[in-house]
C-alpha cells in the first residue's frame, strides 16, 4: 500500500499554459491509489477540457459553485479532502486565495477545509517577480501552506527564466511527503500551553507580557495536522485546531491548575506559554483609585514569584514523555538556554532572541534555535512561526523515534 492509497485529494486547475501538465499529475496520484477530485476554474477551461480530468481521475470534473445537486459543493470537497494541490496556480489565484475572494469553486474550497494545502504556481518570470505576487506567497505560508516554486525553463512565448511549472513528479514528490509527515504523530497524545499570563492587580488592571499565542498555536496547530491528539491550554482567543480540547486560562496559577493533573498522561508537553516570573502579592477584588496610591498617585505593588511549575513537570516526567520549554531572552541566548534545559530537566528547549527583528513576541516570524538534552542543536532560520512550529515538532519525533 503506498502513502496515496485511498487518500482523497482535491487538485484544483486555474488558468494557465502550464494546465496541460496537470492532466499527467492527475494520472500519477490516481495511479499511486489516490482518490483524485478535479476542479477546474473557468480560465483553465480555455487551455485544457472537462472531458480528458473527468476520464482520469476519480469523480468527475467540478466548475462551478452552482452547478452541482449539493447546495454547497465546496463545503463537500474541503471536508473530505485529506490535501488539496492547485496546479497550475496563476497569479490571480493566488491573490484571490491570500486574501479570501472566494468568488469561484477553487477559492471557496480552499478556504472551506482544513487539510493541507500545496500551491504550485506557474507564471511568466516577470510576474513571478512582481512584490504583490510574493507578498501573497509569503502571506500563504504564513498559513501554514506549502509553495512549490517554479522551475527556471523555457516560458510559453519563447522566453527563458522562472516561471515554468514544476514538473509532475516534483510536485507527486511533495504530496506523498506531506502525507506521510502528516501522521507520524497520529494517536500522540501532545498538550501545548501557548500566550502570556494576566496576573491580576484589582478587578480591572494586570501584569503581563507581549506574548501573542501565535507560536504556541502554531505548534498546537501543526501537532493536529500530524494526528496528534492535542490539548491546548491557552490564554488568548485566537482559531484552535479541530479536535483540540481547548482549556481557556489567564492566570499562572490557572495554567498550573489545567496542567498539572493532566500532565502524566501525556506523551509530549510543549510550554510555549509566556509564564509570569512574579504576580501581585495582594490582590484587590474592585477597582483601585488613583489617590488611593499615595501622594502623586505612584502605586506601590508588591511583588512575589509565581510558582514555576515547569519544574515540576521535569522531576516528575513518566519514563518516555517529551518535555520541551521555550527561553525568550535578550542576551547570552544559547547558554541561557542550556542552562534552563539542565535545571528544569526538559528533553528540548527552544531558544530566540526576543530583541532580534521580526523575532519572537507579536511577530509572526521567529528565528531560534532547537537545543537537545542530549547536546544536538539546530539553528532554524527566520521563517513563519507555522514553519518552526514544523521543525519543533520534527525534534520531537526524531526524539520519539530514539526512545
Amino acid at each position: 500500500m503506498t502513502t496515496l492509497q485511498g487518500r482523497r485529494i482535491v487538485l484544483g486547475v486555474t488558468g494557465g499554459i502550464a494546465a496541460y501538465k496537470a492532466i499527467e499529475l492527475c494520472r500519477r496520484l490516481v495511479d499511486a491509489g489516490a482518490h483524485v477530485a478535479p476542479i477546474l476554474t473557468e480560465g483553465a477551461l480555455h487551455f485544457v477540457g472537462e472531458t480528458t480530468f473527468s476520464a482520469l481521475a476519480s469523480e468527475r470534473v467540478q466548475t462551478s459553485l452552482w452547478e452541482e445537486e449539493s447546495p454547497i459543493p465546496h463545503t463537500r470537497l474541503g471536508q473530505g479532502a485529506d490535501l488539496i494541490v492547485v496546479a497550475p496556480a496563476t497569479a490571480r489565484s493566488i491573490a484571490a486565495y491570500a486574501h479570501g475572494l472566494s468568488d469561484d469553486l477553487l477559492t471557496a474550497t480552499l478556504i472551506a477545509t482544513r487539510a493541507p494545502v500545496i500551491v504550485c504556481p506557474a507564471m511568466h518570470t516577470e510576474m513571478w517577480e512582481h512584490p504583490a505576487v510574493q507578498d501573497n506567497l509569503e502571506l500563504l505560508r504564513s498559513r501554514g501552506v506549502i509553495i512549490v516554486p517554479p522551475a527556471e525553463g523555457r516560458l510559453a512565448g519563447g522566453d527563458v527564466g522562472t516561471g515554468r511549472l514544476a514538473e509532475p513528479e516534483t510536485i507527486l514528490a511533495e504530496v506523498e511527503r506531506i502525507l506521510a509527515a502528516e501522521q507520524d504523530l497520529a494517536g500522540v497524545r501532545v498538550l501545548v500551553t501557548a500566550g502570556g499570563t494576566r496576573e491580576a492587580i484589582d478587578s480591572v488592571r494586570v501584569i503581563t507580557n507581549r506574548s501573542s499565542g501565535k507560536q504556541g498555536h502554531a505548534v498546537a496547530d501543526e501537532a493536529a495536522s500530524r494526528g496528534a491528539l492535542v490539548t491546548l491550554v491557552t490564554t488568548v482567543d485566537r482559531p484552535t485546531p479541530p479536535g483540540a480540547q481547548v482549556i481557556r486560562v489567564s492566570s499562572a496559577a490557572e495554567m498550573e491548575a489545567a496542567v498539572m493533573p493532566i500532565a502524566a498522561e501525556q506523551d509530549v508537553i510543549v510550554m510555549a506559554a509566556a509564564v509570569a516570573d512574579f504576580r501581585p502579592a495582594v490582590v484587590v477584588d474592585r477597582k483601585l483609585k488613583k489617590n488611593e496610591f499615595g501622594e502623586g498617585g505612584s502605586p506601590q505593588i508588591l511583588l512575589e514569584p509565581t510558582h514555576d511549575f515547569l519544574v515540576d513537570l521535569g522531576e516528575r516526567k513518566p519514563a518516555g514523555q517529551v518535555l520541551v520549554g521555550f527561553a525568550a531572552e535578550t542576551d547570552d541566548v544559547v547558554d541561557n538556554a542550556k542552562a534552563k534545559l539542565a535545571r528544569k530537566r526538559l528533553d528540548l528547549i527552544v531558544a530566540n532572541d526576543v530583541g532580534a527583528a521580526r523575532c519572537g513576541f507579536e511577530h509572526d516570524t521567529n528565528a531560534v534555535v532547537l537545543i537537545r538534552a542530549d547536546g544536538m542543536h539546530q539553528d532554524v532560520p527566520l521563517s513563519d512561526k507555522r514553519t518552526i512550529a514544523r521543525a519543533i515538532l520534527d525534534s520531537i519525533a526524531a526524539l520519539r523515534a530514539s526512545v
